[in-house]
């Protein structure tokens, strides 16, 4: 791990593989608001997914639709609009809070570990929320989810886990809301195989299942939204132009910003890179590691189609890995399709060589194969995927079960927390970064943190909802990265493009 985290950060790749939620490309994808670069701005945002439309929101929210405020800000992205990992994830909206509440009350204490899950819940309802007022056209689709779990020490912790929940929060309190459901439950409710077949010749039984609420949403459409609204009220997007260098000037507290075609001055640089941050901040190599994710969208098999839309999504859980599904909901564009990524651990030496790399323009061929068989063992039926065979697939599609396949490059740091506020040291230097494949239950809430950091209300009242956890510091700098991506219980419902939660 330590050779694959020294591996040197690039910038985004040019002709990454084709996201399915970006196809077609909204029409702002290669707005550049100006023919020109400005030369001297306020602020300038390096990146354009939910983290970099967030902060730019929380600046200008206060603007009136068609006026300017009194700052100019400015919003660089490399390639097109929303093309990371926003714009290539799964499409949840899901926190598993119960899957890392006893190793974050371990580590920090109970109360951060409440104040961490509650954070993550506010952030799903936030954006829901968000789209529905503003009418942001991106199928916003809050629901419940089932984890479907095939290990007995993952079985085991669950249920652990979420009795200390029920202690730590309050009676009745949504963040703490879990049902346990038993194999036939799982079987006759959510339509999954009691056998799910043997992998790497590990028999697959299925333990039980958890449900609680999540959602679902088109990412790319609501970041494009969003966009949108930030655009109206002034925000300078400049798509295709790559911050290539940040250089602090003489009189240390502002900053020249290079890319391709020319140099801004700026008195702040807010740094939304995730998992490219290093390729311009070379402080955070081996610090934020980019860590490739994959994800399929794919045609039900016939049995599952005759069932209609199924109502929640789904993680299948299991020894040192998982998947995440989530079924496109009725009335939306591709509705029944099923969005599934994950599978990182079935590839060579679990996965190991998908770290730090950012080539999001190739898929890894021993995650395909194993994506394109997955669904026929977790719902029995159809052919070449192993299992009980209780029919609930049936027959491929005539047009065949992959519709589309997409890799996307998520962030990790070392201790498995974001990377949010003043970079230490430096003046005018900003991040919001490293959102662990979970960004879509993150990135709202420490967007709406660092605005306030610079605005200079980094008090009580936040320091009341915000985690000192996701507060960049020297000491979280300086640990040794080890590839968190889970740890013996504890595993994160799926990477934002592979899936993130989010």
């Amino acid at each position: 791990m330590d050779e694959r985290a020294k591996t040197r950060v690039t910038l985004p790749r040019e002709n990454p593989t084709p996201s399915y939620w970006q196809d077609p490309p909204d029409d702002i994808a290669d707005q550049r608001t100006t023919k020109d670069l400005p030369s001297h701005v306020d602020i300038i945002i390096i990146g354009s997914g939910i983290t970099g439309a967030a902060i730019a929101w929380n600046l200008l929210k206060d603007v009136r639709p068609g006026e300017k405020g009194s700052r100019n800000i400015v919003m660089l992205e490399a390639r097109q609009a929303c093309s990371g990992a926003t714009g290539r994830n799964g499409g949840h909206t899901k926190a598993a809070s119960y899957r890392s509440f006893l190793e974050h009350a371990s580590l920090l204490g109970t109360p951060a570990a409440v104040q961490i899950a509650r954070l993550e819940y506010d952030n799903i309802q936030a954006i829901h929320a968000f789209a529905k007022e503003h009418n942001i056209p991106c199928d916003s689709n809050p629901c419940h989810t089932i984890d479907i779990i095939y290990d007995q020490a993952q079985w085991t912790a669950a249920h652990e886990a979420v009795a200390a929940m029920k202690v730590a929060f309050p009676e009745g309190d949504p963040v703490a809301e879990y049902t346990f459901h038993s194999p036939a439950e799982v079987q006759s409710k959510f339509h999954c195989a009691l056998d799910a077949g043997t992998i790497a010749g590990e028999p697959q039984t299925l333990y039980g299942g958890v449900s609680y609420p999540a959602g679902s949403i088109s990412s790319y459409a609501f970041t494009t939204g969003l966009l949108k609204l930030c655009l109206s009220r002034g925000l300078n997007l400049q798509t295709n132009t790559p911050a290539t260098s940040l250089m602090k000037n003489r009189d240390e507290r502002t900053w020249t910003v290079r890319t391709p075609r020319g140099n801004i001055w700026t008195k702040d640089i807010i740094l939304a890179t995730n998992g490219y941050t290093a390729a311009i901040a070379p402080t955070f190599q081996g610090v934020i590691v980019p860590l490739r994710g994959q994800v399929t969208a794919q045609r039900p098999g016939s049995n599952l189609s005759e069932k209609g839309c199924l109502p929640t999504t789904y993680s299948f859980i299991y020894d040192k890995g998982y998947e995440y599904m989530i079924p496109r909901p009725k009335g939306s564009r591709n509705e029944g399709d099923l969005v599934i990524g994950g599978g990182l651990v079935r590839a060579k030496e679990e996965g190991l060589g998908e770290y730090g790399t950012t080539d999001d323009t190739t898929v890894n061929e021993e995650i395909s194969t194993y994506l394109k068989n997955t669904l026929t063992r977790y719902f029995g039926g159809g052919g070449g995927g192993g299992g009980d065979r209780n029919g609930n697939w049936g027959d491929d599609h005539p047009d065949g079960r992959i519709k589309k396949e997409w890799t996307g490059i998520m962030g990790y740091s070392p201790d498995g927390f974001p990377m949010v506020g003043a970079v230490p040291g430096e003046n005018g230097f900003w991040m919001s970064c490293s959102f662990q494949g979970h960004g879509m239950v993150l990135c709202w809430m420490c967007a709406t943190a660092l605005v306030e950091m610079m605005e200079g209300r980094d008090n009580e009242e936040l320091r009341g909802w915000f985690p000192e956890a996701f507060r960049v510091g020297f000491e979280r700098m300086r640990k040794r990265f080890q590839g968190r991506l889970h740890t013996s219980v504890a595993v994160p419902p799926g990477p934002a493009v592979g899936g993130g939660s989010g």
